[in-house]
């Protein structure tokens, strides 16, 4: 009687920021798409396999759970379909640690490991479980700083007097990253505000 190991169904996870370079015959999904099927390739004599859905997400931040094959793949590990997730870095399955603990608890309770191919451990072990807190902190201290990079930038663009983008104000137009004063609109604006500094001065108010 032959011992058979137990058949893994796994499914490969993959996403990019942003859309740019997509449209290519072979693009960041691909890559990343190839890298994990060729690991679960090297793993078959342990009874991995690959299910036949897709799950890419092309142009969503890694910084949210609301992405559409995400969910989807969410949805399949709940209803046991899968056995293990398999991506290519860490942080194209989230940024944000906190997410990430969501997930591992939700893994926890359908039985998936969760695998990276380019950083080879997995949630089933607690070195793995520690390596992965290490490198989400990591990754979330790179997203935060980046988000404060441009909103440093943004405020020096503002103490030169220039239009960081928006609704411009009614009574302005941007021109050359910055506001300039439309007259036939500054005046619009400029009436209500005289006619209640003129009825103040006034006095006006029910007799």
């Amino acid at each position: 009687m032959t011992n058979e190991r137990k058949r893994l169904r796994c499914a490969v996870y993959t996403r990019v920021s942003t859309d740019h370079g997509l449209e290519q015959e072979f693009n960041s999904l691909d890559a990343q798409r190839e890298a994990a099927k060729a690991y679960i390739k090297s793993q078959a004599h342990e009874g991995w396999s690959l299910v036949r859905e897709s799950f890419d997400d092309g142009g969503f931040s890694g910084g949210s759970l609301e992405r559409p094959a995400l969910q989807l793949l969410l949805a399949a590990i709940r209803a046991r379909h899968i056995d293990v997730v398999v991506v290519y870095k860490v942080d194209r399955l989230t940024r944000s640690l906190a997410d990430f603990a969501k997930l591992v608890e939700l893994f926890d309770a359908n039985q998936v490991s969760f695998v990276s191919v380019t950083q080879s451990f997995n949630t089933t072990s607690s070195m793995g479980r520690l390596t992965l807190n290490v490198l989400l902190s990591f990754a979330q201290f790179e997203r935060e700083v980046t988000s404060e990079r441009i909103r440093d930038k943004i405020a020096a663009s503002k103490q030169r007097g220039l239009w960081v983008g928006g609704m411009v104000p009614l009574g302005y137009a941007s021109r050359d990253k910055k506001l300039i004063v439309i007259e036939e609109e500054a005046e619009r604006v400029r009436l209500p505000s005289s006619i209640a500094s003129w009825a103040a001065w006034a006095g006006c108010c029910p007799s």
